[in-house]
């Protein structure tokens, strides 16, 4: 991967949807040869997919928070299925290390709603919660 794949990778995580001529004005090539870059990267699994970026706002999901998650068993599937159940509000559920087992990004319509998952959550881990305030890059 050199250089200019690098680029391509870059442009791309902007904006995904940009056409391959433009694409390749940006990183100084023909658009059929950054398209032949854009095949290969995909190829050998460098890029997986291309995703859209969403305004949880304007969806009304204006409650965003992470969670800490603790769970004193070794046993997760419970907590896993009722994640699993609830994904509706749930933006990415990372496994970590450290004092929690895991990470939970989600986004809620109200603070009441919020507070009804995390009654539920109660049944299957302890957590931490932290309140998005402001993004601020």
């Amino acid at each position: 991967m050199d250089h200019t794949d690098k680029r391509i990778i870059e442009e791309l995580s902007q904006n995904s949807r940009i056409t391959m001529k433009e694409l390749g004005e940006r990183v100084h090539l023909t658009g059929p040869a950054a398209a032949a870059r854009v095949e290969k990267l995909e190829d050998t699994g460098v890029i997986e997919g291309f995703s859209i970026k969403v305004n949880h706002t304007k969806l009304g999901c204006f409650t965003y928070a992470f969670l800490n998650i603790y769970i004193q068993s070794t046993h997760h599937q419970p907590y896993l299925s009722f994640i699993q159940e609830k994904k509706d509000h749930i933006l990415n559920n990372y496994k970590i290390s450290g004092d929690a087992c895991y990470l939970v990004e989600c986004r809620f319509p109200s603070n009441e709603v919020l507070n009804q998952f995390l009654i539920e959550l109660n049944k299957y881990a302890n957590y931490k919660l932290s309140i998005v305030i402001d993004k601020t890059l």
